[in-house]
């Protein structure tokens, strides 16, 4: 099952406070995740204070396009997570 995020709050600086449908929450930094072309210009902390919950992708976004996959952030507040494959049917 995929992780579905219901709630994201801004806290300030680079940390977030997450809420997923399944009850897990927590608050999260993501300043070390910031590189890379689509992430680089959230190192200005307006920028950054700009995320939304995205209610389709069940995801926090920012105006510029960038996003985090919901599986990235709960892992994140569940280091043990992992994604396990779905089975294709009829096999066992």
């Amino acid at each position: 099952m995929l992780p579905k995020l219901k709630k994201a709050e801004y806290l300030g600086g680079y940390r977030v406070r997450l809420k997923f449908t399944d009850g897990v929450e927590g608050e999260i930094d993501l300043e070390s995740e910031l590189w890379g072309e689509v992430f680089q210009p959230l190192k200005d902390k307006a920028r950054f204070a700009e995320l939304s919950l995205d209610k389709e992708l069940e995801t926090i976004v920012w105006p510029n396009g960038a996003d985090f996959a919901p599986e990235f952030l709960y892992q994140k507040l569940c280091p043990d997570y992992v994604l396990k494959p779905i089975p294709k049917s009829g096999v066992a």
